[in-house]
């Protein structure tokens, strides 16, 4: 069962992070800014990367269910790589250098320090990873229940 789905920004790809950390610039006047004004200049490049993560061979998304996290590839939604929700302890958001203006951020899962998975350029990554740590809370308190209720059986 399908929890939540998020795709991915241009920040999961470099030259979407590129156009991030130059709309990101501060140089100017209250509301004239460089950052701004490059913003408005890079909208073609932002365009063409938006539009090439859309391709049929090159779109993912990522799915949230009650058991895992999937990355799926192309229109028909191939599961390319999943992790289970008993597989990682923590969530860290890893904010990369132009994802903070796009609002954007990559997912680290990580089990005893280590990193296990990671999900590159989440859109409004703090509010994935809570659904992420509510759903895996659930799985693992359901997991628990059911195993005592077999212990009780026995």
């Amino acid at each position: 069962m399908t929890i939540m789905t998020v795709w991915p920004t241009i920040g999961a790809y470099r030259v979407g992070r590129w156009v991030g950390r130059l709309s990101g610039l501060k140089l100017g006047w209250s509301f004239f800014t460089l950052g701004k004004l490059l913003a408005l200049a890079t909208i073609p490049v932002s365009l063409a990367v938006f539009a090439w993560q859309l391709l049929p061979g090159f779109c993912r998304r990522y799915c949230l269910s009650n058991r895992r996290i999937i990355v799926q590839k192309g229109l028909g939604a191939v599961e390319d790589r999943a992790i289970g929700l008993d597989q990682f302890d923590t969530i860290e958001v890893d904010v990369r250098p132009g994802q903070d203006w796009l609002h954007a951020g990559d997912l680290v899962f990580r089990q005893a320090g280590n990193e296990v998975f990671r999900l590159a350029g989440v859109s409004r990554p703090e509010v994935f990873r809570q659904v992420c740590l509510s759903a895996r809370t659930a799985w693992l308190s359901f997991r628990d229940v059911i195993a005592q209720q077999a212990a009780d059986a026995v």
